[in-house]
């Protein structure tokens, strides 16, 4: 797919979301991986698009068939044991209110995660999370834009987490200066709480080892695997790695298959309104009168006004 980056900074944009969460997935095991992606996109995605509170609501789908050198080794830092995943979420709001709406609503939502997903994890951003750079210009995005995207979740080498947090931040800061990295969003979640698992799905695991307890995720795009690589034997980085040895004990990246965007800024995209398969072949065909108000409104409604 073509890539439309440009020099203008729009990481303001994703300001608007006040209240955010980060969720790792992973599907049931003998769900093939076709259908459990189909699944989630376009019947989990629509039906979670419409609950009401919504501001925000993306599916980052991961790839098990990565690449070796998505994060650099490095002597002290172990990657996390055990850890495979299908998908990261974000599920934001512009305000407690309008959690308190959806949570109201959720349980229609949760009680489908048991059709796809083994395990599901909710790390709370009631701060929200922070974009620090974002060249690429598409805000909705909704399949592989060509991008070479990953997400590096990473474990405290502590317990202290507003010194971790505080650490996270200078290293995310010191990243996203550099030109080579198109997008830096960091998500710094409270530490999870297994005695209070999230989310609140029936029969799907909630529950993470000690060394996923006090993480940090970071959405990290380039150009492309080479410059990905490039950037990792920069003196820029190689510059970070005694700081990293010294609060980071943990760390496992991950590639992106694809970023699915169904609501935005309260509103619903294509991809949320019909499904994001169904999206891609409005957009192909350039079928207009599909996004028209009058079709929008039928669609949502079941009425033409």
């Amino acid at each position: 797919m073509p890539k439309a980056l440009t020099t203008t900074d729009y990481a303001t944009r994703d300001d608007s979301i006040a209240i955010n969460s980060y969720t790792t997935v992973l599907r049931r095991p003998r769900v093939p991986h076709d259908v459990f992606a189909t699944y989630w996109r376009d019947v989990h995605g629509p039906l979670c698009s419409r609950i009401p509170g919504l501001a925000w609501y993306v599916q980052n789908h991961l790839d098990r068939e990565q690449d070796a050198h998505l994060w650099p080794a490095i002597d002290g830092i172990a990657p996390f044991a055990h850890y495979e995943l299908d998908g990261g979420v974000e599920i934001g709001f512009a305000s407690k209110a309008d959690q308190d709406v959806f949570n109201a609503a959720s349980h229609i939502l949760f009680a489908d995660e048991q059709n796809m997903f083994a395990a599901t994890v909710a790390y709370a951003l009631p701060d929200g999370s922070r974009t620090l750079i974002d060249r690429i210009a598409d805000p909705i995005p909704n399949g592989d834009d060509g991008f070479d995207r990953i997400h590096v979740h990473f474990g405290a080498a502590g317990n202290d987490a507003e010194t971790f947090g505080t650490y996270m931040t200078e290293f995310a800061e010191t990243l996203a200066a550099d030109p080579a990295v198109l997008k830096l969003r960091l998500h710094l979640p409270d530490r999870y709480d297994n005695a209070e698992p999230a989310p609140p799905a029936p029969n799907v695991d909630h529950l993470v080892p000690d060394e996923r307890a006090l993480i940090a995720v970071m959405e990290l795009a380039f150009e492309s695997p080479l410059t990905r690589r490039a950037f990792f034997e920069s003196d820029t980085f190689k510059a970070t790695q005694p700081a990293q040895k010294a609060n980071i004990a943990h760390v496992s990246a991950f590639a992106v298959s694809g970023v699915y965007t169904y609501v935005r800024d309260k509103q619903l995209t294509t991809a949320g309104l019909r499904g994001s398969r169904q999206a891609q072949l409005i957009e192909r065909l350039g079928a207009n009168n599909q996004i028209a108000a009058d079709v929008r409104e039928l669609m949502r409604t079941g009425s033409v006004s």
